[in-house]
């Protein structure tokens, strides 16, 4: 015979070329299998519109959800000073009660434009609140 085992099992044929032995032919076409199946895999993925929207909309979801929490917190802390400057409003308007609803309209308005970040976030808690009981 013509033919010498290399080192690795394979044949040497007597040019000196390597042939590969049936087991070695047969682990490339497993191999090959896995790299086919991966990559339709990857081509079935993209192509699933339907997957995708899903995905975007859960990942929406989830920024939307985490944004609102840090809203609700930065809210929450303002609410507080809201309510804090309230009090102490309520003391100074009980001393300057107005006498008709046209001084009442003003005092509301100066209230508002001293206090426009407090008001701001004052209403944005309770359309939040809202909102909130509303989507439950």
């Amino acid at each position: 015979m013509d033919e010498e085992r290399g080192s690795e099992g394979a044949v040497m044929s007597e040019n000196g070329e390597t042939e590969r032995t049936p087991e070695q032919v047969q682990a490339e076409i497993e191999q090959t299998r896995r790299e086919l199946g991966d990559t339709v895999e990857a081509l079935a993925a993209k192509t699933d519109i339907k997957g995708q929207a899903k995905q975007a909309v859960h990942e929406a979801r989830s920024t939307i959800g985490e944004k609102a929490a840090g809203v609700k917190d930065s809210v929450s802390g303002t609410a507080q000073s809201v309510s804090e400057t309230a009090q102490g409003v309520s003391g100074s308007a009980q001393q300057a009660a107005p006498r008709s609803f046209n001084d009442a309209g003003t005092q509301i308005s100066r209230f508002i434009r001293e206090n426009r970040p407090a008001v701001i976030a004052a209403g944005a808690l309770v359309l939040g609140v809202l909102i909130g009981r509303r989507s439950s």
